[in-house]
């Protein structure tokens, strides 16, 4: 773009990519050194037009190219982000902050609205029943119901533009330059490796999906639990032995016992007149022992 020198205006003379980065590796080992962090820059590996490879850096990025606002300058922030330029990168709550190669090295923040509660709320009802587990979802390995109801362009998790600020120190005066434009495909492409600094942006906590998702389930299970102990109870209220399996219904006609019979004694064999006699039996046999029956 055009500046001003000591002759009036003019254009910049021309600074190679590779110049560019070497000059911007020199301040970013300054930076890193005083900030106390190494730099993190972002390096796009595959060809072709495609920055991102997974669901959340792909619908990050569609998310993007889906706005007129931004339709003009995001070309050319492709091609600074896929040269290499992004020479760091860094996502926290709600903003990012990174470092881009130009003719100078820039300083490029973004700060991206924390999702409303309501709009946050809407999307886990939808989810409920949907999305089974926390290497499903950060890998987007979900179902096509599910993945509509994330990416959804007006009650889904991205954000709009009007939720999103840009700032940059170079002197273009356009609302996104192409240092901007380069960070945002830049967060796309790092998406792919670390999807859940996307729940991090935003400011959700992604565990919310799956806890309503299973939320019937363990539910349900609490009930089982609740029958189950309330049977071995019984055991210890009544004094009885409780059978795993229940009687056969082709023994219904046998008599059932009521208690259980007490070792060491023995019943007699009820006499027609009500009274009792004791059983005989012969010298040397065995005495007859009482059947249990089941109780």
């Amino acid at each position: 773009m055009a500046w001003y020198g000591y002759g009036g205006w003019s254009f910049r003379p021309y600074v190679s990519v590779a110049e560019k980065k070497a000059r911007a590796a020199k301040a970013i080992a300054r930076i890193a050194k005083k900030g106390g962090r190494a730099a993190e820059p972002v390096v796009i590996q595959r060809r072709g037009r495609g920055i991102a490879t997974t669901f959340w850096g792909k619908a990050w990025c569609d998310n993007l190219e889906r706005y007129m606002d931004f339709a003009n300058r995001l070309p050319r922030g492709r091609t600074y982000v896929r040269n290499g330029s992004v020479v760091d990168l860094a996502i926290a709550r709600g903003k990012v902050e990174a470092f881009v190669a130009g003719s100078e090295l820039y300083t490029v923040k973004i700060h991206i609205a924390q999702l409303k509660r309501a709009r946050w709320r809407r999307v886990v009802t939808r989810c409920t029943g949907r999305i089974g587990s926390l290497v499903g979802l950060l890998r987007g390995e979900l179902s096509a119901e599910a993945l509509a109801v994330l990416a959804d362009p007006k009650e889904g998790l991205f954000p709009e533009p009007r939720e999103i600020a840009m700032e940059c120190s170079c002197p273009d005066w356009a609302g996104m330059c192409k240092h901007v434009a380069a960070v945002l495909y830049g967060v796309g492409a790092r998406l792919d490796a670390k999807p859940e600094l996307f729940f991090t942006l935003r400011q959700v906590d992604q565990t919310e999906l799956l806890s309503s998702a299973t939320s019937g389930a363990v539910s349900r299970t609490g009930a089982g639990a609740g029958k189950r102990i309330a049977a071995e109870k019984l055991a210890d209220v009544f004094g009885i032995e409780i059978e795993a399996e229940p009687p056969d219904p082709t023994r219904a006609g046998k008599p059932r016992r009521t208690r259980a019979e007490q070792p060491g004694k023995r019943r007699g064999a009820q006499s027609k007149t009500g009274g009792t006699r004791r059983s005989k039996s012969p010298a040397g046999s065995r005495r007859p022992t009482t059947r249990r029956g089941r109780t």
